[in-house]
């Protein structure tokens, strides 16, 4: 109960900060280096180690692209339907193609969870990354009505090899081969405590929900394929091929997270519709408490 008690808190603190203006209206950028830069790279240091290698864990990493090819066919038929323009299609691909994985998904698993499953968490976050950095910025590009000089590769791979939770992943697992890492497990204990808070603290910072009447069709559309057609597709697949245990639970249960919050600043940085997925974002957000206690009903009720 206390760790639902603590994601709750944290948001709500940072929804008070900001409307209270206790606090920058930047300051989010700045916890977010510390998310970003030491605490999420010391999950992997922490967990990656731990990981049991094995046929199972193809599972987490292949779930975010099962998210992100049902979401790019989904509102390819939507978007076709309703005869929205790329930016909208692009946008709406970026809101639901992509889970938070990290600063939602890590603190609800240790609430639903255990610290324990966060290893086959990092996986799937990593994969989800990965994808997002490859064709979530190509999509992005075809969306954006002023870019003229193509997708260029150098600028994806500079994305790639520059974001520090995937960098840290990298040097762990070669360590996790070569390195006895336990030495320093209680120095990464005590940076992982704050990725939930924190993280948490960030998201309610920035939560709005301005402007919501105007846009509730597209915000639909994006939320019911996010939070439930999504995690459905994940659990068809974890059915069909047999699978039961954590490394399953986890694929499916990150599968049903809210929209990604990154969406929204690389909407922002290729011109598209910034305001329609932050509006998603923060709706997502306060849905995903409810939908992600039914999926984990579900997974309890099918004794996966």
């Amino acid at each position: 109960m206390v760790n639902f008690i603590i994601i709750a808190f944290s948001i709500i603190a940072g929804m008070v900060f900001r409307r209270a203006k206790l606090i920058p209206q930047d300051a989010h950028k700045g916890i977010n280096v510390w998310v970003l830069y030491l605490a999420l790279p010391a999950v992997s240091f922490k967990y990656i180690p731990k990981i049991q290698w094995s046929t199972e864990m193809l599972l987490p990493a292949l779930s975010p692209l099962i998210v992100w090819a049902g979401s790019w066919l989904f509102m390819e038929l939507y978007c076709r339907y309703k005869k929205y323009s790329q930016r909208s299609r692009s946008t709406l691909e970026l809101a639901s193609g992509y889970s938070n994985t990290s600063f939602i998904g890590f603190p609800l698993i240790v609430a639903y969870y255990s610290e324990r499953e966060l290893s086959t968490a990092i996986v799937c976050d990593q994969a989800m990354f990965i994808l997002l950095s490859t064709v979530g910025i190509i999509s992005a590009i075809k969306g954006n009505r002023t870019e003229t000089g193509g997708i260029k590769a150098a600028v994806i791979a500079k994305r790639l090899f520059t974001f520090p939770p995937f960098l840290g992943c990298i040097v762990a697992i070669v360590l996790s081969f070569t390195t006895d890492l336990s030495v320093a497990e209680p120095f990464f204990d005590k940076l992982v405590v704050t990725v939930g808070p924190l993280a948490l603290f960030s998201v309610g910072l920035q939560l709005k929900f301005n402007g919501w009447r105007q846009e509730i069709y597209q915000i639909s559309m994006a939320l019911l394929y996010k939070l439930i057609i999504a995690p459905a597709l994940v659990l068809v697949v974890v059915l069909f091929i047999g699978m039961k245990g954590h490394v399953a639970r986890i694929s499916v249960f990150e599968a049903a997270m809210p929209t990604l919050v990154t969406g929204s600043l690389i909407a922002e940085q290729f011109r598209l519709n910034s305001r329609l997925i932050n509006l998603i974002i923060g709706i997502g957000i306060i849905l995903g408490f409810v939908t992600t206690a039914f999926w984990k009903a579900i997974m309890d009720l099918l004794v996966l």
